[in-house]
């Protein structure tokens, strides 16, 4: 059969379409997809044909959470060889894969079969099943994120936004050794999977005062909401640290600065990550990161505009993943 994409055109425009074959450059290997996970940009693309600043001039292919098993080595011998599990580290040059940001756009590896640098891909450690690897690059954003607060053991941690992001960070500080991890949402399924990875409890995210009076050593703010930045800088205690890992929209926002000031907190941003996603994959293989949880649906890519339905609903899913085909055989879960 023909390879098939998830193919965004425009707002409420995304299409599963037969492509060709990918060609891929002497120092590309072509990857088998086998799990996709849908990203907050992969549902602004499809929502509102835009992520940020980047808008959408031309049909792209979306995702850059992948997992999958190369099918062609590189021809210049660079990269892992056929036959090999990977996960993806999706940073090019100049974006990421999936991103809209520049034109000609950078497309993305929700497709069958992709060509993709041998330098993005990442073998997986036996007994890394090809579901759990797809949370490599997020749980890498995560693992940025906490890394922006410094050394967090013996800390007492505060998750604002309990979506995949935010439980994979409470995942991380647990990693990390953190003392005590709160976490709060609008929602109970959220706070449901933080607790299972983690979190010691969970908090209403409306429950203001008990919100600020939790004083947290480290805030990581996910939720990407005004709301849930200023929760943040008041929940965390005098001389604390307030991460902020949700991206907020463009423009001048409106924050409780001087409540900042005058607890002299420290408020940092992190975007992406660098490197992390090789200590995540270490971590997630050896089971000292514990993120199944997140993971609620894994639906087949041709069902990919279901599956982005349900992404968008915090209220009933974390991670949404698609199926492209090159399933783990050892997967229990398959």
């Amino acid at each position: 059969m023909p390879p098939i994409a998830v193919i965004a055109h425009a707002a409420a425009d995304v299409r599963v379409e037969e492509v060709p074959e990918p060609t891929p450059a002497a120092d590309e290997a072509v990857v088998a997809i086998a799990y996709g996970g849908i990203c907050g940009s992969d549902l602004h693309y499809w929502s509102h044909g835009a992520a940020g600043e980047s808008i959408l001039r031309e049909p792209m292919v979306l995702g850059h959470e992948v997992s999958g098993i190369v099918a062609v080595q590189a021809a210049d011998g660079s990269g892992p060889a056929a036959g090999t599990p990977v996960t993806v580290h999706p940073a090019t040059p100049e974006s990421y894969l999936g991103s809209a940001a520049r034109l000609p756009h950078q497309d993305g590896a929700f497709a069958t079969r992709v060509a993709l640098p041998s330098r993005m891909l990442r073998p997986l450690p036996d007994g890394l099943d090809l579901r759990i690897a797809a949370l490599a690059e997020p749980a890498a954003v995560a693992w940025h994120g906490v890394g922006q607060a410094g050394d967090v053991a013996g800390m007492r941690a505060l998750v604002v936004g309990a979506g995949p992001i935010g439980a994979l960070a409470v995942a991380v500080l647990r990693h990390h050794g953190a003392a005590e991890i709160v976490a709060s949402d609008l929602h109970a399924l959220p706070m449901r999977i933080a607790a299972e990875v983690g979190a010691d409890r969970t908090i209403d995210a409306r429950d203001a005062d008990a919100l600020a009076g939790v004083e947290a050593d480290v805030v990581v703010e996910s939720s990407g909401t005004l709301p849930g930045l200023a929760t943040a800088i008041r929940a965390a205690r005098r001389g604390g640290t307030v991460v902020m890992l949700g991206l907020q929209r463009s423009g001048d926002v409106a924050v409780p600065i001087a409540t900042a000031i005058t607890r002299e907190l420290r408020l940092v941003g992190s975007f992406r990550f660098r490197d992390e996603i090789d200590d995540v994959v270490s971590a997630l293989a050896d089971g000292s990161l514990h993120v199944a949880p997140v993971v609620t649906h894994v639906l087949d890519a041709v069902d990919a505009l279901d599956a982005l339905g349900i992404a968008r609903d915090a209220s009933v899913s974390s991670k949404v993943l698609l199926r492209f085909g090159a399933d783990d055989a050892a997967d229990p879960r398959s």
